[in-house]
């Protein structure tokens, strides 16, 4: 029976304008019971202001955030459910995944995304990787995250000091608070990589400065191994006056790298896993980048930036409105 599944609410940020988006239609092919599940869409330009307005206003038990162009999987919802077994799992995601059809470009960004050397742990936001598990912030992604709506009220919400990282910070919260946070590689949405190189280094170099922020701003020992690439940069830089054995740490790099490409390859390809490679080099460049700009950044915790407009529309009947 429907009334014995949890209701949800679908919340899609999106930016002020945009009319078509694809979020929404593939919302409304999910399979769960139509009385139990809603749609929010929230435009503005902040996006953790926009999901906390939307938090508010949602009447889900649980609420599903979409990014504006994820395209979930149909069962996308009664597979997350599966995991409520356990009271203590609060959040519950999954992989977003490159289409097939998308340009060849993207393809090659898709296989930088997966790569162990380049993303670490986090491969798993972009890439099918084990068995169902507990996991956590460095695992799972917001553009394909469940969560129990008052857990996530409970543990603060987004911080809006934050941009990009506000979900790290939020799973960080959550699992001080003993929630269990869960990574299904089968609750899958499908969603574009950035369509350019220079937006693909953007991304990069933004990811790194908002690791930093989140650092300075929530610090956790799980951030240690984020040190990396900027002191990777910071031997690059120094290295042409370092001697022979300063060499050591560059010909392990380079060999690290050849495992890479192996590894790729037997997923992607030997074509795409060899363009991928120098951009696993531009990827730990760009984010050692981003990470020192976001050390010596000025936090937007002490000048707040004014709150934009946000508006919240409903994309399918709401639900009763749970306090």
């Amino acid at each position: 029976m429907s009334s014995s599944l949890p209701s949800i609410s679908i919340i899609i940020p999106t930016r002020p304008g945009q009319s078509e988006i694809p979020a929404v239609e593939a919302a409304r092919r999910l399979d769960y019971p139509s009385d139990r599940v809603e749609i929010l869409v929230v435009r503005g330009r902040q996006p953790a202001v926009q999901r906390n307005e939307a938090l508010k206003a949602a009447g889900g038990d649980w609420v599903y955030f979409l990014d504006d162009d994820a395209q979930p999987l149909p069962d996308n919802l009664r597979r997350a459910m599966l995991h409520q077994g356990d009271a203590r799992v609060k959040m519950v995601g999954g992989p977003n995944l490159c289409p097939s059809d998308a340009p060849p470009m993207e393809q090659v960004f898709a296989v930088v995304l997966s790569a162990w050397l380049a993303f670490g742990p986090s491969r798993a936001r972009y890439h099918r990787v084990g068995v169902a598990r507990v996991s956590g912030e460095k695992e799972l992604i917001l553009c394909n995250l469940l969560a129990e709506r008052i857990a996530v009220l409970e543990a603060g919400g987004f911080d809006e000091a934050l941009y990009p990282n506000e979900e790290n910070a939020l799973m960080d919260a959550m699992q001080k608070r003993g929630a269990i946070l869960r990574y299904d590689p089968d609750l899958v949405v499908h969603r574009r990589p950035r369509p350019t190189l220079k937006a693909f280094t953007r991304m990069v170099f933004t990811y790194g400065r908002g690791r930093a922020e989140q650092f300075r701003l929530h610090p956790t020992a799980g951030s240690a191994a984020n040190f990396v690439p900027p002191l990777f940069c910071l031997y690059l830089l120094i290295f042409p006056w370092l001697g022979g054995i300063g060499r050591v740490p560059l010909a392990a790099y380079f060999f690290a790298l050849l495992f890479q490409f192996f590894l790729s390859a037997a997923d992607h390809g030997i074509a795409r896993s060899l363009l991928a490679l120098p951009l696993v080099v531009l990827t730990h460049i760009g984010y050692g980048l981003g990470f020192w700009r976001g050390l010596f950044t000025p936090l937007k915790t002490a000048t707040p930036p004014p709150r934009t407009e946000v508006l919240l529309e409903r994309a399918s009947p709401a639900l009763p409105h749970r306090d």
